[in-house]
């Protein structure tokens, strides 16, 4: 398989891609589009630079004659659409790049999918598939008393960011019933671990909680997420798209609901053994709660039994396991949260998010 990457040096896509290059057994040629925007860092792919299965390309999914131009030179049989404006705060401050990116850069990469795919020869053109990456977030928010959110759960966006990833989901139903698009689509629910962009919460607090500085915590805390550890969703991903059913969506989910402010003292417990405060003092002291968010959805959760039942697909990690690795991960790895941290935000201040 040619494989195309979009977003590949984002926090998932990165994880992805070298998820694809170390699976025996599975030999594919990878090609990453990245804008390298605040959020995209080539130093996530530092470690498969070098492998002759993987080509860096810096542009746009909404340069279609550039995407055109991949797709044909490349030979790709499938596309990977992680490229996305995902921090809810910044959709609040500003929602117009999430409706470039999101919506109108999906319809371009769609457009571009469609016109290769159809020029395709009947093999290719059977095994040929475009696979979205989405998020539960379109589904809205839930009561604690809701059932999880399932594939057939109606669309309710709560924040610009939500609504941008519901109309690019749109776009990629439409195509498939429309132009017949071979077409797949994953929603997911909060991810975590290696390589996650410094201001996301799990980060946020580990780092902030070695440097000495307060952990910000929106409103009480009790906003409640379905937590995914990112190489389970990464064989998610692989799944769907190998055996997958053209046309269908299919929920991740990482069967962890948890609220914001237990999952910061579980972090804070754990830091206070593996990297305990000078003073002595627990890390939990520097929890301070703050303004809560505009619109902050209460609830996210995910019913990913379509994904199990059909595929056979379980996230490995519990939520204890998948935490010590990234807490471990981000204590060995402060020059990849120095380096991007200084170059990509300048001046500006660390938020939180979840």
């Amino acid at each position: 398989m040619s494989i195309l990457v979009t977003g590949g040096c984002g926090f998932i896509g990165s994880n992805f891609i070298r998820h694809l290059l170390r699976r025996a057994g599975a030999p594919c040629r990878v090609v990453n589009l990245d804008k390298l925007t605040y959020a995209g860092n080539p130093a996530n792919l530092a470690d498969v630079a070098g492998d002759a299965r993987y080509r860096f390309i810096q542009g746009d999914i909404g340069d279609e004659a550039l995407v055109s131009t991949i797709l044909a030179r490349e030979g790709v049989t499938a596309i990977v659409n992680f490229a996305a404006e995902s921090h809810v705060d910044r959709s609040i401050d500003t929602p117009e790049p999430f409706v470039q990116t999101n919506v109108l850069g999906t319809l371009r990469l769609l457009n571009a999918a469609r016109h290769h795919w159809a020029s395709l020869g009947s093999g290719p053109r059977e095994s040929f598939r475009f696979h979205h990456i989405s998020t539960d977030e379109v589904y809205g928010t839930l009561a604690p008393g809701d059932p999880a959110f399932t594939e057939e759960t109606p669309f309710a966006p709560n924040s610009p960011y939500a609504a941008s990833k519901a109309a690019s989901d749109h776009l990629v139903r439409s195509y498939r019933h429309t132009y017949g698009l071979p077409t797949l689509t994953t929603n997911c629910s909060n991810n975590y671990g290696p390589f996650h962009f410094p201001e996301k919460l799990f980060p946020l607090v580990i780092l902030n909680a070695l440097d000495g500085r307060p952990l910000p915590v929106y409103g009480d805390g009790r906003q409640v997420r379905d937590w995914l550890f990112v190489e389970d969703h990464c064989r998610a991903i692989a799944l769907v798209l190998e055996r997958g059913r053209p046309g269908e969506t299919y929920n991740v989910g990482g069967l962890c609901e948890m609220a914001n402010i237990d999952a910061v003292r579980m972090i804070c417990s754990l830091l206070d053994g593996k990297a305990p405060r000078a003073d002595g003092k627990l890390h939990s002291g520097q929890i301070e709660f703050v303004a809560d968010r505009p619109g902050h959805d209460r609830r996210y959760a995910i019913n990913c039994s379509k994904l199990q039942r059909e595929l056979g697909w379980s996230p490995l990690e519990s939520f204890s396991t998948g935490l010590a690795k990234t807490v471990d991960w981000y204590i060995a790895n402060r020059a990849w949260c120095a380096e991007i941290t200084s170059k990509r935000y300048a001046r500006e201040r660390l938020g939180t998010t979840a």
